[in-house]
């Protein structure tokens, strides 16, 4: 880990994580391990510094670009379901975003596949999972409706923006028993899971949320 960014955690930012982590729990979060690693992760260097303060806050916060870093409980509920069924050896993300999500993943399995349709999103969120010495993280600029086909199959995927519907590429990469987690709608959004049996796809719904729209196509 990075020295400046190891003594901030270690320091302040490494207590708050710790709070967060507390307050997480509270509010209904079990799994142990994504509670230690939403306890380990400095979120406030994936705010704009002028945020910095509203980091370690149980709130979504603008990134830039018309992105936001997604509420912590958010963030720990989604990777909680993923790790629903055991450890996946791998898991796709879609939207990279800040990063904050991908350095979580990073810290539950072996290996992460990250894709970002936002060049310089992509680029800030590499340097801050390198400052944390993640490196088991792949990412690729691309449109996330097409997933990341050469790396599938998936045991797991999760989309950290809404389609206003499931992307078919995404159930294709689905490995069999796999699970996907994806906010779902436009005005009215549902955070759902997918399980693949096969050739057919289990749904179930979660609980409403509010995402950025994932934008098929455009690259920027």
């Amino acid at each position: 880990m990075n020295a400046l960014v190891g003594s901030r955690i270690g320091g302040k930012s490494g207590r708050s994580g710790e709070l967060l982590a507390q307050k997480l729990a509270a509010e209904g979060i079990t799994n142990q391990q994504v509670l230690q690693a939403i306890a380990r992760s400095p979120r406030h260097i994936f705010v704009p510094e002028i945020l910095a303060h509203k980091a370690y806050d149980n709130t979504a916060l603008p990134i830039g670009q018309g992105q936001t870093i997604s509420q912590p409980y958010i963030v720990a509920k989604m990777s909680e379901l993923l790790l629903a069924n055991g450890t996946p050896e791998s898991i796709l993300e879609i939207g990279t975003g800040s990063g904050y999500q991908t350095s979580i993943l990073a810290q539950l399995t072996a290996k992460v596949f990250s894709v970002e349709r936002i060049k310089s999103l992509q680029f800030q969120a590499k340097r801050k999972l390198q400052a944390m010495d993640l490196h088991n993280v792949s990412m690729k600029h691309g449109d996330g409706w097409k997933g990341w086909q050469s790396k599938a199959p998936f045991q797991a995927i999760i989309v950290t923006a809404a389609p206003t519907e499931v992307p078919p590429a995404l159930l294709e990469q689905l490995a069999d028993g796999g699970r996907l987690v994806i906010p779902v709608g436009e005005q009215q959004q549902v955070l759902k899971i997918i399980t693949r049996r096969g050739d057919d796809y289990d749904e179930q719904q979660v609980e409403a949320v509010r995402f950025v729209p994932l934008v098929p196509g455009a690259l920027l």
